[in-house]
């Protein structure tokens, strides 16, 4: 997995002064939420392509893991930029965090359900009385949100979903534990198929096509960095040379999925997965020029706020959530 929200939940931080480090020189460090691999090409290849060097940055990436928090470090000065989904993010603004997102790549999610075909499930009504495995801290709400909008309980019975937190495997799918898991497109899912599934024997439901979908691996900055003129024209060359990386990882998967591999310090990546995961990052990267898109930013808002008794957010954070700004100047 690869989508860490669990520190957003429980920051109950006032950022005055937590800022980076490195607002007057060329330096940039930027935290993923997840361990080296192709969900974040682009990065990796404006580094190796030399796009950051171009800008006259010096760009640090540092990979993230199950017990690495993003907006924990964005808030203690460890970085000056973030990878985050939406609803991490908008949690930890709610809770005292100013996050800004600056520049959103991915247009589209990734996130599903992938169940076993002979449970007779063939559309979300048929998931009374089933089990589903869910990802928590954070995770749950476009899955909560989805359920009340369809009118089923997560309370267990006849005429609900038993929910079962998900850890990060496909453990309980193959387990027979749930009837459901959680996945993404281009992580979890493969891993079912190569754990001798075939895809005839499973159905999935993508959140995108069930119109529950949130923003997922967005850039975002703290607001009171913004207001430095030097920093912005840093985030300024920071997104340009990014994008630049995600359009060369969209057009030459193969490639971007090497140096992907080439970056990957702990060896726990193959060639295989990473090229197929990259083949997959690329169809949600399409369409995206780095600059977010109001309408998504408000259909994922208004998911959030639909998340039954206990929404990750309880108030709409307006236009000062996000901003064009950086983009409208990078992508000039």
């Amino acid at each position: 997995m690869k989508h860490l929200l669990g520190g957003a939940a429980a920051l109950a931080i006032t950022a005055g002064g937590a800022f980076a480090a490195s607002h007057a020189d060329n330096k940039v460090t930027l935290q993923l939420q997840w361990v080296t691999q192709a969900q974040f090409a682009g990065y990796y290849v404006a580094l190796d392509k030399g796009y950051y060097e171009e800008e006259g940055l010096d760009v640090t990436i540092k990979p993230g893991g199950p017990d690495i928090a993003p907006p924990q470090v964005l808030a203690g000065g460890g970085a000056d930029v973030m990878l985050n989904w939406m609803p991490s993010a908008m949690a930890a603004r709610e809770k005292g965090l100013p996050v800004v997102n600056i520049a959103q790549p991915f247009k589209s999610s990734g996130l599903m359900l992938t169940c076993w075909k002979d449970t007779g499930i063939t559309g979300p009504e048929d998931f009374k009385g089933k089990t589903i495995g869910v990802w928590f801290f954070g995770n749950e709400y476009p899955f909560l949100s989805w359920m009340s909008q369809e009118g089923i309980s997560t309370d267990g019975g006849a005429d609900g979903v038993t929910v079962l937190k998900q850890g990060f495997n496909v453990d309980p799918l193959l387990q027979r534990q749930a009837d459901c898991i959680s996945t993404m497109t281009y992580n979890e899912y493969g891993q079912v198929l190569d754990a001798g599934v075939s895809p005839d024997e499973l159905v999935t439901f993508k959140y995108e096509e069930q119109g529950v979908a949130t923003l997922e691996d967005g850039i975002y900055a703290l607001e009171e960095n913004l207001a430095d003129p030097a920093f912005r024209e840093k985030m300024v060359k920071f997104v340009r040379a990014s994008m630049k990386g995600w359009k060369y990882a969209e057009a030459n998967p193969d490639e971007a999925a090497g140096i992907v591999l080439d970056n990957d310090e702990t060896g726990a990546q193959t060639e295989a997965h990473q090229k197929r995961m990259m083949g997959e990052i690329a169809k949600l990267t399409a369409g995206s020029n780095g600059a977010l898109d109001p309408a998504d930013f408000q259909r994922t808002i208004d998911t959030l706020l639909a998340g039954g008794s206990d929404p990750v957010i309880t108030a709409d954070p307006g236009d000062a959530a996000w901003t064009h700004a950086i983009t409208d100047e990078a992508l000039k």
